[in-house]
């Protein structure tokens, strides 16, 4: 016999949160082929915006609508190769101004790919990622590093 009244277990904050985790405006997740076009059209765009030299276009283009989604690994994956593609690119004086004409939210963003990135030291240069690591910190402060590490949306 139960004294309980409510089922606690169904407030459970791991289990409300995975269902509203990744809903978007339109009430549905994104799935994963579509998420994965979108990724491999906006690849085309940012590697057209490199070869033109326009590198902070092509930033802000590499990380603006993630694939967030519980089963978008590829398209999470596709979407870290360009982002990385585009920090490696960019020259070293130059990284202060971009990240000042960023968003509050695309500096988080970059922060997520910056860290995405270092949890991936075989496939991705740590010297760079540290250099935007230092230049996006000072710009956006430690909220932003607040901000990315208690966000449940992984990129």
């Amino acid at each position: 016999m139960s004294y309980r009244s409510t089922d606690v277990d169904i407030l459970d904050e791991d289990q409300l949160f995975q269902k509203d985790l990744f809903t978007f405006a339109g009430g549905l997740e994104l799935e994963p082929d579509v998420a994965l076009k979108n990724v491999q059209a906006k690849g085309v765009d940012v590697r057209n915006f490199l070869t033109r030299g326009n590198t902070e276009k092509a930033l802000t283009t590499a990380i603006e609508n993630p694939p967030y989604g519980s089963n978008t690994t590829d398209a999470k994956d596709q979407n870290t190769k360009i982002v990385m593609e585009v920090l490696n690119s960019i020259k070293a004086t130059d990284i202060p101004s971009i990240v000042k004409n960023l968003t509050l939210e695309q500096q988080d963003v970059l922060m997520k790919y910056i860290y995405r990135g270092m949890a991936s030291p075989e496939l991705y240069n740590s010297a760079v990622l540290l250099n935007w690591h230092e230049k996006l910190t000072e710009v956006a402060g430690v909220g932003c590093i607040v901000r990315v590490t208690t966000d449940r949306r992984t990129v």
